[in-house]
């Protein structure tokens, strides 16, 4: 199956202009918190994996048309339905029908704090040498992902410019789909915007990370 995901609509015209929104109000709804809360407590529990997390979100049929946390919330439900831990009847009557799964952790109040600073780091040992220095010119790869990648897919066969080598970090791709880390190299690479995009401001540029399978010699 292939998937419009959200590394496909970013750079895509025909989706209106940006509202800039005043900092420190992130919810704007009753329920919003709530979803956010739900999503992290889910999380925690190391039922998925934070890639598996945005992989469900951002692969939604509708994503393009959901607002933020009614994404959080499908997303959600999907990783909850691939678990056997929801049923559709049960969102009908808005309450568990069935017993609860056993999850390996449970997020107390008390380590919400703790938890949530330590984060998720994905740098990894260095066990290969870098493909690419800085300074190489690259190429996007040109091939559309047949599942979540976070590749955009406005830089696809796109010549760039290496511009920092980050280490190796767990491999986006393959960990959303449970094959495990993989760590590769990361790279920042900076695109002249007007090879992005035709009516880009000249000298202006785009910089994106990048996972060495992500790239090829230009």
């Amino acid at each position: 199956m292939s998937y419009v995901t959200r590394a496909d609509l970013g750079g895509q015209l025909g989706h209106g202009a940006v509202a800039p929104e005043p900092e420190g109000e992130p919810f704007h709804a009753e329920w919003e918190p709530r979803a956010f809360s739900l999503t992290l407590a889910m999380g925690a529990t190391r039922m998925w994996n934070l890639d598996m997390s945005r992989a469900a979100r951002e692969t939604l049929p509708d994503y393009a048309t959901l607002s933020y946390y009614d994404i959080w919330v499908a997303g959600l439900q999907r990783l909850l339905k691939e678990r056997g831990m929801l049923e559709d009847a049960e969102l009908v009557a808005a309450r568990a029908l069935l017993p609860p799964v056993a999850v390996p952790r449970v997020l107390s109040a008390a380590d919400v704090d703790s938890v949530l600073g330590a984060g998720a780091p994905t740098a990894r040992p260095t066990t290969m040498a870098p493909r690419w220095q800085v300074g190489d010119r690259v190429r996007a790869a040109s091939a559309v992902s047949i599942h979540h990648t976070r590749l955009p897919g406005y830089a696809r066969s796109k010549c760039g410019v290496i511009e920092l080598a980050h280490g190796m970090h767990v491999f986006a791709d393959a960990h959303a789909q449970g094959l495990g880390e993989q760590p590769q190299w990361l790279y920042t690479v900076t695109f002249a915007a007007i090879d992005l995009w035709s009516d880009a401001v000249p000298g202006h540029t785009v910089s994106i990370d990048a996972w060495e399978s992500y790239l090829e010699s230009a």
